[in-house]
């Protein structure tokens, strides 16, 4: 596999939450820094050296609600 993309989104209790898309994968973090490096380690759980994807996307959804004043 060359590629591998995952949705973050934000948590409502705060920080992140990110799953892969087409594989089981789920993990969460307090920060963007600390969603990016728990997700490279959840990569290393699931997969071997040889299996790692070369390109980790992460998409970022963000939920705005926009009112009329």
């Amino acid at each position: 596999m060359s590629e591998i993309v995952f949705l973050i989104e934000e948590d409502i209790d705060g920080g992140f939450n990110a799953r892969a898309l087409g594989h089981s994968i789920f993990t969460e973090g307090d920060t963007e820094t600390e969603i990016r490096k728990n997700i490279l380690d959840a990569l290393k759980c699931h997969f071997n050296d040889k299996e790692l994807p070369k390109i980790v996307r992460l998409h970022f959804v963000r939920d705005e609600v926009l009112t009329y004043a």
